[in-house]
């Protein structure tokens, strides 16, 4: 074992967060995140990894309620037009409680911020660095979240747009994620969309590689 290895209580924590994080949309109403919590949370997102130190993520925090009730508008929209595209498993997916944004605690915008493009360092042949780096940050908050006791849901249903005029976004910034973070009624044992039989989880034997492609 790594001489830098965390102690056997340390490392257990750790996976366990990581196996016990869900992509969570039931919340309980009328619950709050302490705002030390919620402050610990927002280090550990800004404590994430990025590409040439790039820090390209943005947190907003969402405590208007006619705002709040607006992206659940922009939100509900796209969730039509989503299912519309699906096809036949249009009724399927309108089924599917997707967000939990009129009843989570919290509500944040992580955005990808203006002036990217003066970043080279890492993403002269991939710019989607800065998208990756914000997801490390994002995975940051499910999994301080999960360790403080709260669950958090990613809302991707939106049009980016739309959401950038509603907050005021400069030119060149985009929201990537909706979350929802609050107390949650359970942390089920298994992904939701597989409990609605939407999807399977594969196993990683199914992703591991070695020396090529499959």
């Amino acid at each position: 074992m790594s001489l830098h290895a965390f102690s056997d209580t340390e490392r257990h924590a750790v996976y366990h967060a990581i196996f016990a994080r869900r992509d969570m949309r039931r919340f309980v109403p009328g619950t709050s995140v302490p705002p030390e919590a919620l402050h610990r949370i927002l280090r550990a997102a800004h404590a994430a990894p990025s590409v040439g130190l790039m820090q390209p993520w943005r947190f907003i925090r969402i405590t208007d309620d006619e705002v709040r009730a607006g992206i659940h508008r922009l939100v509900n929209e796209e969730r039509i037009r989503t299912a519309e595209a699906l096809g036949s498993r249009d009724d399927e997916f309108m089924a599917l409680k997707v967000e939990g944004i009129l009843d989570c605690a919290e509500l944040l915008v992580i955005a990808l911020g203006e002036g990217r493009e003066q970043h080279v360092f890492g993403r002269r042949t991939m710019p989607q660095m800065d998208l990756a780096s914000a997801a490390c940050a994002i995975q940051n908050v499910w999994l301080a979240a999960r360790a403080e006791g709260y669950g958090v849901g990613w809302v991707s249903i939106f049009d980016p747009e739309a959401l950038a005029q509603l907050l005021g976004m400069p030119a060149g910034a985009e929201p990537i994620a909706v979350l929802c973070l609050g107390e949650v009624p359970e942390f089920p044992a298994r992904p939701q969309l597989e409990i609605d039989h939407w999807a399977v989880a594969r196993p990683l034997s199914e992703f591991v590689f070695e020396n090529g492609w499959g």
